[in-house]
């Protein structure tokens, strides 16, 4: 089998940061040798997550047996993901915003035995609910555990407290009509109603002003998929979580927000 260099879009610092995880993790462990120094297999993992390079293509490109990449990216997607920040500590963040931008994704995903759950009716695909908190340049500043796909954006965003998170910290929150009925302080754009069939001008600029707004937010999810990963995940779909995680904490590292 042939094998050939690649660039990885991330820089240096991410690069380290992980591999010194993976080294503390390994001292306390008290491991034995690996097969790959820390560095490398921070090297690996971010080829996986960033560029989506399968286990298979790792294990001929670093001269390793096919289950090796699979260990070592489960260790140290675990290691991330205990770094994430929870929703208290996104609420804290959110506070000092100016507004808060609130968006959900769908994260495809192979179908499963229990297809159902994860079959998303509107998008046609098997997939994962990931919600998504932006500031107002568009950063993303923090993404929810996964649900299945067949969850309404605004069951999410309850269930995660997405809700009530920015009505606790006086944050006004702009969202999409998907999230009709939140109260609170999140915002929605007038929607039409069967005994109202068409907005005033007044309820029709006030949209376009939201639109405007509220599109920034789409900056935030393409950040996050930008992660080649998330183009679509070949594993059991409870793993969605932790890479979901990892990968925000390595975003996090890589504009310079050390995760705590």
């Amino acid at each position: 089998m042939l094998s050939y260099p690649a660039a990885i879009p991330l820089s240096n610092r991410t690069l380290v940061r992980l591999a010194e995880l993976i080294r503390a993790e390994r001292t306390r462990r008290r491991s034995r040798w690996r097969r790959l120094e820390p560095g490398r297999q921070a090297l690996l993992v971010l080829a996986h997550l960033r560029n989506g390079d399968t286990h298979a293509r790792l294990a001929v490109g670093f001269g390793i047996s096919y289950s090796t990449p699979w260990r070592y990216v489960r260790e140290a997607v675990d290691l991330l993901a205990g770094l994430a920040d929870d929703l208290r500590t996104a609420g804290e963040r959110a506070a000092r915003l100016a507004y808060a931008i609130l968006d959900g994704t769908l994260v495809p995903i192979d179908r499963v035995a229990d297809q159902k759950p994860y079959f998303s009716g509107k998008h046609r695909r098997h997939s994962v609910n990931v919600q998504i908190l932006a500031d107002p340049a568009g950063r993303l500043v923090w993404a929810s555990p996964a649900l299945p796909g067949a969850v309404h954006d605004l069951t999410a965003a309850r269930t995660h407290g997405l809700i009530d998170m920015p009505t606790t910290n006086d944050v006004t929150a702009f969202a999409d009509k998907a999230y009709q009925g939140a109260g609170g302080t999140v915002h929605i754009p007038f929607k039409r109603h069967a005994t109202r069939p068409r907005l005033s001008r007044g309820q029709k600029a006030v949209n376009r002003a939201h639109a405007r707004i509220r599109a920034l937010g789409e900056r935030a999810v393409s950040l996050l998929k930008g992660w080649e990963i998330l183009a679509k995940l070949r594993c059991c779909p409870r793993r969605a979580t932790a890479i979901i995680a990892a990968i925000l904490v390595l975003h996090h590292v890589e504009t310079r927000r050390r995760p705590r």
